[in-house]
């Protein structure tokens, strides 16, 4: 695990600024909603067991509203290089979110195919996982926290549960990452208070049924992550 003594300046560097991911868009309503809170990435699901699926060429249309907002990243699962270099073609996103089981030399192979930055997703529940970090350490660039998936459950993420963010607060200050894993308007403040994350992502926890973004509800999400950086800051 990455420690460092300077968690004070990184806190503070860190209270200025906040990336914000509304994962799993497939309507033009919710895409709005994204945007006009404010979001920094938009994010598309490329995982045929997911209710968020999306086809490429329809995440393609989706996204160009994105374009000089909002960064638009693709979200794979272990997919195979024809796969991607549909989802590359159709959709054009500014990074792709791998979420499965691959190694760091898959990253550093797609970074180099694509030309794209890589966020590389770890499932944690303990301090432990944390380890599992240490091979893609300057060759993924950046990484997603998410809780592991409940047993049963066949989709890596989006499961709409939380694990202890307490575990992130050691973590290298430089280190480029976002929290996710059963957030919602009602705990947000919690998460930004005890893991003091670089960026947030959120999927379930703005639905009205799995794979249905409620535009409502993300307008909520955001409201309560402003209130929580006011009481911050105050």
């Amino acid at each position: 695990m990455l420690f460092l003594d300077s968690l004070a300046v990184s806190c503070q560097s860190r209270a200025m600024t906040l990336d914000i991911k509304i994962c799993g868009l497939k309507t033009d309503a919710a895409m709005a909603a994204a945007l006009a809170g404010g979001a920094s990435h938009v994010g598309f699901i490329f995982f045929a067991r997911s209710p968020r699926y999306i086809e490429p060429v329809d995440a393609g249309r989706l996204r160009r509203a994105a374009i000089g907002k909002a960064k638009a990243v693709a979200v794979t699962v272990d997919a195979d290089d024809a796969f991607l270099d549909e989802i590359v073609a159709g959709m054009r996103p500014d990074m792709l979110q791998l979420h499965g089981a691959e190694t760091s030399e898959r990253v550093a192979e797609l970074k180099a195919r694509y030309g794209l930055p890589v966020m590389k997703v770890l499932s944690v529940s303990e301090a432990a996982d944390l380890d599992r970090l240490k091979p893609y350490i300057g060759i993924a660039d950046r990484f997603m926290f998410d809780a592991k998936p409940p047993k049963g459950s066949q989709l890596p993420g989006g499961n709409g549960v939380a694990f202890d963010w307490r575990i992130l607060a050691g973590l290298d200050a430089g280190l480029d990452y976002m929290l996710s894993g059963g957030l919602n308007a009602a705990n947000v403040g919690d998460a930004l208070r005890l893991a003091n994350p670089p960026g947030i992502d959120i999927s379930s926890g703005v639905e009205s049924a799995p794979g249905v973004k409620d535009p409502a509800l993300i307008e909520q999400f955001f409201r309560a992550v402003r209130a929580a950086r006011d009481d911050r800051a105050a």
